[in-house]
């Protein structure tokens, strides 16, 4: 019963991560989304994640902060919508004073767009791997650095909480329907 459930589990979970896909630093909107937009923008990236959410009210104090540059004219571009995936993702392993020097160190080595979407590749890569939806490549990236390797543990610390919300969620809903939940 016990090996039969952890299978079934597992494989919900596996079934929710299927081709999950962070938008890729190309792919951010850069015509400039107002607070309301930008905040359902990364809210619908990262709804299959199931516990990552971002409010108005924490964007302004990340922008207060500084962990994110001030809105141009209120909106928000391309490289403020990225870091405010990163930061809405890091937030549930770290915390923000810490984000804002990893920010700071990766800005010494790599453009924000380089480093958004090695992040995006990164924790793709470890979500996968930890639902159970393939192996964890090894090397992402062409370039080793204790830059990335700090990232790499923040995205794996991440995904550690996110699957075991996931599998919280799936037991709940288990219990209360008495059969599968996701």
């Amino acid at each position: 019963m016990v090996f039969r459930m952890n299978t079934e589990i597992k494989n919900a979970l596996a079934r929710r991560l299927v081709g999950f896909h962070l938008p890729r630093y190309a792919e951010l909107p850069d015509m400039g989304l107002y607070l309301e937009q930008t905040t359902r923008y990364i809210n619908q990236s990262l709804a299959p994640l199931g516990c990552l959410e971002v409010t108005g009210s924490m964007i302004r104090n990340y922008v207060k902060m500084g962990l994110v540059s001030h809105p141009v004219k209120k909106q928000y571009y391309a490289d403020q919508i990225a870091h405010l995936i990163s930061v809405t993702v890091l937030k549930s392993a770290l915390p923000l004073d810490h984000i804002h020097l990893l920010f700071a160190r990766q800005r010494k080595t790599y453009t924000d767009q380089i480093a958004y979407d090695y992040f995006c590749m990164e924790m793709e890569n470890i979500l996968n791997f930890r639902f159970g939806v393939n192996s964890a490549a090894e090397d992402i990236g062409v370039t080793s650095s204790v830059e990335k390797e700090m990232l790499r543990s923040s995205v794996i610390a991440v995904s550690h909480l996110i699957y075991i919300n996931a599998c919280l969620e799936w037991l709940s809903q288990e219990e209360k329907n008495g059969s599968d939940a996701l």
